[in-house]
């Protein structure tokens, strides 16, 4: 398990080094040429998981995704979200931390795609712009990828989400897509390691807007919650199989 470990991040890294290659000539194109790279790149890192480190996907409720502007609201276990939720949007958006747009060639490509950073350590008034530039986004038909826990948490961790998900929902007047996963037990964060077996998404079905917040915001969480567990579960199970 290992080597294929040890296999897969390097392919990985060598296949972002390609993309990032081939996405250079769309920073002079439309931003909707980053975001294809960006979506081909996803796929080709899902191959590379199944074909070296024997990690498959089942995403379950895809007939549930509607058209036109939303709020994904994901569970956040692992980076291995962070690509492969791309793949399933056509006008995808994150919001992210400014310090990746520091990164070279990478950060470009995230300012060209119009994603939209976030300071942490600043005041109130900073992070309502950044909400407002976010809401901005998707008034123009984008898809706001968006972790309500704010950082990963390991599969099974006691959840801590945040309100900053109620207040975008309360404002942009949009549905809500809240989106389960237990990738965590197969990309478990702050490790090398990768585990054989099947990552589980399931698309629940959309909030629609009009809700108060906080009745919002605990709706999400219960919902989310409580498609996570039989995930977490499920994969557990598998992982036992396999070992046994």
């Amino acid at each position: 398990m290992l080597f294929r470990s040890i296999a897969f991040n390097i392919a990985f890294y060598l296949n972002t080094l390609v993309y990032l290659a081939i996405g250079l000539p769309t920073f002079f194109m439309s931003y909707r040429s980053v975001l294809a790279v960006a979506r081909a790149w996803g796929r080709a890192n899902l191959v590379l998981l199944r074909m070296i480190a024997g990690i498959k996907v089942e995403f379950r409720g895809l007939e549930k995704i509607p058209q036109g502007p939303l709020i994904v609201a994901a569970k956040h276990q692992s980076a291995w979200e962070t690509f492969a939720l791309l793949t399933l949007f056509d006008n995808p958006l994150f919001i992210l931390k400014r310090e990746l747009l520091w990164i070279p060639f990478f950060g470009w490509m995230l300012w060209k795609g119009r994603m939209v950073p976030v300071d942490r350590g600043v005041g109130s008034r900073t992070l309502m712009k950044t909400m407002a530039r976010a809401i901005f986004e998707l008034k123009r038909g984008r898809q706001l990828i968006i972790f309500p826990e704010g950082t990963r948490r390991p599969a099974g961790a006691e959840p801590k989400y945040k309100f900053g998900v109620a207040h975008i929902y309360a404002t942009a007047g949009i549905p809500c897509l809240p989106v389960a996963l237990n990738s965590g037990l197969f990309w478990p964060r702050r490790s090398i390691r990768r585990v054989p077996g099947t990552v589980l998404v399931e698309i629940l079905d959309p909030i629609p807007p009009g809700m108060d917040k906080h009745a919002f915001f605990a709706r999400l969480q219960s919902e989310l919650e409580g498609a996570t567990a039989p995930l977490i579960a499920e994969g557990r199970l598998e992982i036992e199989r396999r070992s046994g």
